[in-house]
């Protein structure tokens, strides 16, 4: 029951994160706002689980693992309500703003407690479970927002968190045991304070940079400029002081420098290329929002199979074996993907959507296990909060770069294209016999799929990025070392960098 309820909660953040996206026109119209205006529903969401993210390792320490959880639940289930309550924009933003914070702890400190609460050869399975919830999360969210959107109204994406917040706190409550022997170290407030400035910027810049033309605008610029001095200065903080916010010897783990850095590969294969499906299924290939959904469907299938798999396997198999058919899986799904065309039908997407989530269960669940494999207890909360903001970068970094590639990849191909219409181009006279490019109508068809076919290019160049990505990654798997087998606890590579 323990389980249950703390992945009752982590898959109610999860499903959050992208449940609101397709909702978002109904929101504009109720609240009467601009696309500008109505795009800080999902901005307000993400920065603030960014910036409160690296603050949940510390609270842990402070208050207890439970007590910190407990709260979390009860206060993203009750600001669940006051959003499905709003009534306009200010109301709407500002409890998505409390949502995010209250939601940011949920991932990290159930990833913990999985971990510590079972048996050395049971953290493998637990891991599976807790993964099963992370990559499925974000994968019904847009097909269930779609249908209370479609058949209720946009209120119910958020007033549907309320029977599942109250049944995960109950069980939390009832069955999860009070411990608190965490020793809190004193509170870095100057560290987080530039840890949140540069995080916040940095997400400000991802969410967007696509709006207004990245490098071209001032406000991008200042808000980089912000996140860089930022991020700096936290470095050199954290380095020189004796009680840092975040301890850089957990980085001196090899396996846990190692999986953070997988953690944003995995962040970017999974975010980057769901951001990139449902746009072109719906404009490229006309099929309507549910059928989408549809498309999308076996993604979850294949995670839901693999995790029956790799829990099982974990603790048998050497972890790097199953992280390397992780990406193996990946990097072929994105080959598949960069195969197709605008003839192609749905069963690529269907096909290469169940390989990557299968994939995607055997590459995270290792890493997730392999990471905290030789990290000592008075280190875990705060590498979880570490590893867990790290994922979120490589998400929206994954975003950002996908949709950066296909709009200038589009651009290039198109201007290409349509230098080429000609009349007296012999092969717009052998492929479109009779079309009159002179005439308006003419030009204006020919101009038309001059641009489908630019957009279709981008889409196929960017899904071979990703699978070049894949391939470039594996050899950071042969890095990881072997946990021992009998002691997923085992010795620990970590040595104090501050002396007290």
């Amino acid at each position: 029951m323990v389980t249950v309820s703390i992945m009752a909660a982590a898959i109610m953040n999860q499903v959050d994160t992208t449940i609101a996206n397709v909702a978002l026109p109904h929101m504009q119209g109720t609240t009467s706002a601009s696309r500008e205006q109505i795009s800080w529903v999902l901005t307000s969401y993400i920065i603030a689980m960014a910036i409160t993210t690296p603050l949940c390792g510390w609270l842990a320490e402070r208050f207890g693992r439970r007590n910190v959880l407990l709260v979390s639940i009860a206060g993203f289930t009750l600001v669940s309500g006051l959003c499905g309550m709003s009534t306009n924009l200010e109301q709407l933003v500002g409890f998505r703003l409390l949502q995010g914070m209250f939601g940011a702890s949920l991932i990290p400190i159930a990833q913990v407690i999985l971990m510590t609460l079972n048996p050395p050869e049971e953290r493998g399975r637990s891991m599976a479970i807790f993964g099963l919830g992370f990559i499925m999360g974000p994968l019904i969210g847009p097909l269930l927002g779609g249908w209370l959107t479609e058949n209720y109204s946009w209120h119910w994406v958020f007033l549907i968190n309320l029977p599942v917040g109250v049944l995960a706190f109950l069980g939390t409550w009832t069955y999860l045991p009070e411990k608190l022997d965490e020793d809190a170290r004193p509170f870095d407030l100057f560290g987080f304070g530039l840890l949140a400035l540069g995080i916040g910027a940095m997400q400000l810049v991802f969410d967007r940079g696509h709006a207004v033309d990245w490098f071209e605008s001032t406000e991008i610029w200042i808000e980089a400029s912000i996140s860089a001095l930022a991020l700096f200065l936290f470095g050199v903080h954290c380095a020189t002081t004796r009680h840092p916010f975040v301890r850089f010897e957990i980085f001196r783990d090899r396996n846990f420098a190692v999986s953070s850095a997988l953690g944003l590969v995995v962040g970017v294969l999974m975010f980057g290329t769901m951001s990139l499906l449902p746009p072109m299924l719906a404009g490229l290939f006309g099929q309507p929002i549910m059928d989408v959904g549809v498309a999308m469907a076996p993604r979850g299938i294949g995670t839901f199979f693999a995790t029956l798999i790799v829990g099982g396997l974990i603790g048998k198999t050497d972890v790097r074996l199953l992280a390397l058919v992780g990406l193996g899986g990946s990097a072929i799904s994105s080959l598949m993907l960069s195969t197709m065309s605008l003839q192609s039908d749905m069963t690529v997407v269907m096909v290469t959507g169940f390989l990557n989530g299968f994939a995607m269960s055997f590459l995270f669940v290792p890493l997730s296990t392999t990471s905290f494999a030789t990290i000592p207890p008075e280190y875990m909360n705060e590498a979880s909060a570490v590893s867990t903001l790290i994922r979120y970068i490589g998400s929206a970094a994954g975003i950002s770069a996908v949709q950066v590639l296909t709009s200038h990849n589009e651009a290039v191909v198109q201007s290409r294209l349509t230098e080429g219409l000609r009349p007296d181009n012999p092969i717009i006279c052998w492929a479109r016999p009779g079309m009159d490019i002179g005439a308006v109508e003419g030009a204006g068809s020919a101009t038309g799929e001059a641009v489908r076919q630019a957009l279709m290019v981008a889409y196929i160049d960017t899904f071979w990025m990703l699978f070049l990505m894949c391939v470039i990654a594996m050899p950071l798997v042969l890095l990881l070392k072997k946990p021992p087998q009998h002691d997923m606890g085992g010795q620990s590579e970590l040595r104090p960098l501050h002396a007290d």
